[in-house]
Protein backbone atom coordinates (compact mmCIF):
# COMPACT_ATOMS: atom_id res chain seq x y z
CA UNK A 1 0.00 0.00 0.00
CA UNK A 2 1.45 3.57 -1.04
CA UNK A 3 1.80 5.44 2.13
CA UNK A 4 1.39 8.74 1.63
CA UNK A 5 -1.61 11.22 3.34
CA UNK A 6 -3.84 13.27 1.04
CA UNK A 7 -3.88 15.81 4.04
CA UNK A 8 -0.27 15.93 4.51
CA UNK A 9 0.37 16.45 0.71
CA UNK A 10 -2.44 19.02 0.40
CA UNK A 11 -1.24 20.98 3.87
CA UNK A 12 2.68 19.98 3.42
CA UNK A 13 3.61 23.56 1.99
CA UNK A 14 1.17 25.32 4.41
CA UNK A 15 2.68 27.81 6.60
CA UNK A 16 -0.76 29.07 7.96
CA UNK A 17 -0.64 30.42 11.18
CA UNK A 18 2.58 30.02 11.94
CA UNK A 19 4.84 32.78 13.34
CA UNK A 20 7.94 33.71 11.96
CA UNK A 21 10.91 36.29 12.34
CA UNK A 22 12.89 37.79 8.96
CA UNK A 23 15.73 39.23 9.96
CA UNK A 24 17.16 42.31 7.69
CA UNK A 25 13.50 42.84 6.07
CA UNK A 26 14.43 46.27 5.21
CA UNK A 27 16.62 44.44 2.52
CA UNK A 28 15.34 43.38 -1.26
CA UNK A 29 15.58 39.53 -0.35
CA UNK A 30 14.20 39.60 3.22
CA UNK A 31 11.33 41.84 2.40
CA UNK A 32 10.47 39.10 -0.41
CA UNK A 33 10.57 36.21 1.36
CA UNK A 34 8.43 38.29 4.45
CA UNK A 35 6.04 38.91 2.42
CA UNK A 36 5.73 35.89 0.57
CA UNK A 37 5.18 34.54 4.34
CA UNK A 38 2.55 35.98 5.18
CA UNK A 39 0.47 35.94 1.80
CA UNK A 40 1.16 32.00 3.36
CA UNK A 41 -0.95 32.69 5.44
CA UNK A 42 2.05 33.09 8.69
CA UNK A 43 1.91 36.13 11.04
CA UNK A 44 5.32 37.63 10.46
CA UNK A 45 7.42 39.94 12.72
CA UNK A 46 9.76 41.85 10.20
CA UNK A 47 13.11 43.58 12.50
CA UNK A 48 15.94 45.56 11.03
CA UNK A 49 18.24 48.53 12.33
CA UNK A 50 16.50 51.12 10.30
CA UNK A 51 13.16 51.43 11.77
CA UNK A 52 11.89 54.14 9.57
CA UNK A 53 12.43 51.81 6.81
CA UNK A 54 10.61 48.94 8.80
CA UNK A 55 7.80 51.36 9.27
CA UNK A 56 7.49 51.45 5.60
CA UNK A 57 7.69 48.14 4.94
CA UNK A 58 4.49 47.68 7.06
CA UNK A 59 2.90 50.09 5.35
CA UNK A 60 3.57 48.47 2.30
CA UNK A 61 2.13 45.20 3.52
CA UNK A 62 -1.17 46.72 5.04
CA UNK A 63 -1.60 48.02 0.96
CA UNK A 64 -1.63 44.41 0.32
CA UNK A 65 -3.73 43.84 2.72
CA UNK A 66 -0.96 41.73 4.27
CA UNK A 67 -0.49 42.16 8.83
CA UNK A 68 3.07 42.05 9.75
CA UNK A 69 4.91 43.37 13.27
CA UNK A 70 8.36 45.13 13.11
CA UNK A 71 11.05 45.73 16.00
CA UNK A 72 14.20 47.55 15.18
CA UNK A 73 17.47 46.14 16.60
CA UNK A 74 20.67 44.43 15.31
CA UNK A 75 21.02 40.99 15.35
CA UNK A 76 24.70 40.81 16.60
CA UNK A 77 24.12 42.65 19.72
CA UNK A 78 22.79 39.74 22.15
CA UNK A 79 20.25 42.63 23.99
CA UNK A 80 19.17 43.57 20.88
CA UNK A 81 18.41 40.07 19.78
CA UNK A 82 16.99 39.30 23.08
CA UNK A 83 14.18 42.44 22.49
CA UNK A 84 13.36 41.02 19.27
CA UNK A 85 13.13 37.42 19.83
CA UNK A 86 11.14 38.19 23.25
CA UNK A 87 8.65 41.01 21.42
CA UNK A 88 8.02 38.24 18.65
CA UNK A 89 7.14 35.59 21.38
CA UNK A 90 4.96 38.04 23.22
CA UNK A 91 3.37 39.93 20.96
CA UNK A 92 2.36 36.65 18.69
CA UNK A 93 2.34 33.69 21.21
CA UNK A 94 5.47 32.00 20.14
CA UNK A 95 7.84 31.28 17.23
CA UNK A 96 8.01 28.93 14.76
CA UNK A 97 10.19 30.14 12.23
CA UNK A 98 13.62 32.05 12.04
CA UNK A 99 14.62 33.49 8.06
CA UNK A 100 18.20 34.82 8.41
CA UNK A 101 18.01 37.65 6.18
CA UNK A 102 20.53 40.51 6.83
CA UNK A 103 23.88 40.93 5.65
CA UNK A 104 27.15 43.18 4.86
CA UNK A 105 30.49 43.25 2.82
CA UNK A 106 32.75 45.83 1.79
CA UNK A 107 34.98 44.54 -0.42
CA UNK A 108 39.31 44.99 -0.14
CA UNK A 109 42.04 43.47 -0.99
CA UNK A 110 43.72 42.05 2.60
CA UNK A 111 46.44 44.53 2.33
CA UNK A 112 44.31 47.11 1.89
CA UNK A 113 41.46 45.79 4.77
CA UNK A 114 42.29 47.13 7.98
CA UNK A 115 41.31 44.29 10.81
CA UNK A 116 38.71 46.76 12.50
CA UNK A 117 36.84 46.23 8.83
CA UNK A 118 37.23 42.67 8.76
CA UNK A 119 35.57 42.32 12.13
CA UNK A 120 32.79 44.13 11.02
CA UNK A 121 32.10 41.72 8.29
CA UNK A 122 32.42 38.94 10.69
CA UNK A 123 30.38 40.38 12.90
CA UNK A 124 27.44 40.89 10.48
CA UNK A 125 27.80 37.86 8.62
CA UNK A 126 28.64 35.47 11.03
CA UNK A 127 28.44 36.43 14.82
CA UNK A 128 24.97 38.02 13.90
CA UNK A 129 24.00 34.70 12.83
CA UNK A 130 25.11 33.00 15.96
CA UNK A 131 23.53 35.33 18.29
CA UNK A 132 19.69 35.39 16.86
CA UNK A 133 19.63 31.77 15.56
CA UNK A 134 20.99 30.56 19.54
CA UNK A 135 18.20 32.89 20.80
CA UNK A 136 15.46 32.01 18.33
CA UNK A 137 16.64 27.84 19.41
CA UNK A 138 15.84 28.68 22.90
CA UNK A 139 12.36 30.20 22.60
CA UNK A 140 11.82 27.42 20.29
CA UNK A 141 12.92 24.88 22.73
CA UNK A 142 10.63 26.15 25.43
CA UNK A 143 7.94 25.41 23.32
CA UNK A 144 8.08 21.98 22.78
CA UNK A 145 6.73 22.06 19.11
CA UNK A 146 10.36 22.30 16.85
CA UNK A 147 11.07 25.02 14.82
CA UNK A 148 12.88 25.71 11.62
CA UNK A 149 16.16 28.13 11.37
CA UNK A 150 16.70 29.27 7.82
CA UNK A 151 19.96 31.26 7.38
CA UNK A 152 20.96 33.15 3.84
CA UNK A 153 24.22 32.16 3.25
CA UNK A 154 26.25 32.86 -0.41
CA UNK A 155 27.79 31.18 -3.53
CA UNK A 156 30.92 32.51 -2.04
CA UNK A 157 30.47 30.29 1.19
CA UNK A 158 32.72 27.66 -0.86
CA UNK A 159 34.70 29.50 -3.65
CA UNK A 160 36.94 32.35 -2.86
CA UNK A 161 37.31 36.09 -4.55
CA UNK A 162 39.89 38.71 -4.82
CA UNK A 163 38.53 41.26 -2.61
CA UNK A 164 36.71 38.74 -0.09
CA UNK A 165 38.67 37.43 2.59
CA UNK A 166 36.41 38.94 5.09
CA UNK A 167 33.23 37.72 3.45
CA UNK A 168 33.99 34.15 1.94
CA UNK A 169 35.79 33.39 5.09
CA UNK A 170 32.07 34.86 7.35
CA UNK A 171 29.81 32.38 4.81
CA UNK A 172 31.80 29.12 4.99
CA UNK A 173 31.96 29.64 8.62
CA UNK A 174 28.26 30.16 8.45
CA UNK A 175 27.75 26.91 6.17
CA UNK A 176 29.48 24.81 9.25
CA UNK A 177 27.77 26.64 12.04
CA UNK A 178 24.63 25.39 10.38
CA UNK A 179 25.51 22.00 10.14
CA UNK A 180 27.15 22.16 13.68
CA UNK A 181 23.50 23.97 14.70
CA UNK A 182 21.60 21.71 12.87
CA UNK A 183 23.30 18.48 15.00
CA UNK A 184 22.59 20.33 18.43
CA UNK A 185 18.79 21.30 17.15
CA UNK A 186 17.61 18.01 15.82
CA UNK A 187 16.70 16.20 19.08
CA UNK A 188 14.23 19.15 19.43
CA UNK A 189 12.57 18.93 16.49
CA UNK A 190 14.45 21.60 15.24
CA UNK A 191 15.94 21.89 11.75
CA UNK A 192 18.82 24.32 10.50
CA UNK A 193 19.25 24.89 6.77
CA UNK A 194 21.12 27.69 4.63
CA UNK A 195 20.30 28.79 1.22
CA UNK A 196 23.10 29.71 -1.05
CA UNK A 197 22.39 32.54 -3.93
CA UNK A 198 23.98 33.41 -6.21
CA UNK A 199 24.07 38.01 -6.84
CA UNK A 200 20.51 38.72 -6.88
CA UNK A 201 18.86 42.15 -7.57
CA UNK A 202 18.53 44.71 -4.87
CA UNK A 203 19.05 48.84 -4.66
CA UNK A 204 23.06 47.49 -4.02
CA UNK A 205 23.74 45.48 -6.93
CA UNK A 206 21.10 47.24 -9.66
CA UNK A 207 24.73 48.22 -11.09
CA UNK A 208 26.03 44.40 -12.30
CA UNK A 209 22.17 44.35 -14.13
CA UNK A 210 23.53 46.56 -17.46
CA UNK A 211 23.63 43.28 -19.75
CA UNK A 212 26.11 45.41 -21.67
CA UNK A 213 28.52 45.65 -19.04
CA UNK A 214 31.68 43.76 -18.86
CA UNK A 215 30.66 42.68 -15.01
CA UNK A 216 27.47 41.13 -16.44
CA UNK A 217 29.16 39.55 -19.66
CA UNK A 218 31.71 38.03 -17.10
CA UNK A 219 29.14 36.79 -14.59
CA UNK A 220 26.95 35.19 -17.08
CA UNK A 221 30.46 32.97 -18.20
CA UNK A 222 29.78 31.37 -14.83
CA UNK A 223 26.18 31.02 -14.74
CA UNK A 224 24.66 28.34 -16.62
CA UNK A 225 21.34 29.12 -16.11
CA UNK A 226 21.81 32.36 -18.37
CA UNK A 227 20.74 35.15 -15.80
CA UNK A 228 21.39 37.08 -12.51
CA UNK A 229 19.53 36.04 -10.35
CA UNK A 230 16.09 38.09 -8.88
CA UNK A 231 14.55 37.68 -4.92
CA UNK A 232 11.41 35.87 -6.43
CA UNK A 233 14.01 32.74 -7.46
CA UNK A 234 14.64 32.50 -3.43
CA UNK A 235 11.13 32.65 -2.19
CA UNK A 236 10.24 29.10 -3.12
CA UNK A 237 13.15 27.52 -1.19
CA UNK A 238 12.79 29.70 1.84
CA UNK A 239 9.01 28.65 1.80
CA UNK A 240 9.76 24.98 1.29
CA UNK A 241 12.03 24.50 3.65
CA UNK A 242 9.75 26.55 6.36
CA UNK A 243 7.38 24.19 5.79
CA UNK A 244 6.65 20.70 6.98
CA UNK A 245 7.25 19.37 3.42
CA UNK A 246 11.45 19.51 4.73
CA UNK A 247 10.66 18.34 8.07
CA UNK A 248 13.62 15.75 7.52
CA UNK A 249 16.32 18.19 5.49
CA UNK A 250 18.20 19.72 7.58
CA UNK A 251 22.28 20.66 7.93
CA UNK A 252 21.71 21.64 4.61
CA UNK A 253 23.70 24.42 2.28
CA UNK A 254 21.80 24.69 -0.63
CA UNK A 255 22.38 25.97 -3.99
CA UNK A 256 20.88 28.92 -4.73
CA UNK A 257 23.49 29.75 -7.30
CA UNK A 258 21.89 29.21 -10.93
CA UNK A 259 24.67 26.71 -11.50
CA UNK A 260 27.28 28.22 -10.55
CA UNK A 261 28.69 25.84 -8.17
CA UNK A 262 28.17 23.13 -10.86
CA UNK A 263 30.11 24.90 -14.19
Amino acid sequence: MIKVEKSFVEQMFSLKDKVALVTGATGALGGAVAKAFAYQGAKVVLTGRNLGKLQEIKAEFALDSLGCEIISGDPAIESDASKIIEYAASKLGRLDILAVCHGYNKPKDILEQSVEEWQTIMDADLKSVYVISKLSASQMVKQKSGGKIIITSSARSKMGMKGYTGYCASKGGCDLMVQSMASDLAPHGITVNSVNPTVFRSDLTEWMFDKESAVYQNFLKRLPIGRLGEVEDFVGLFSFLASKASDFLTAGNYDATGGYWGN
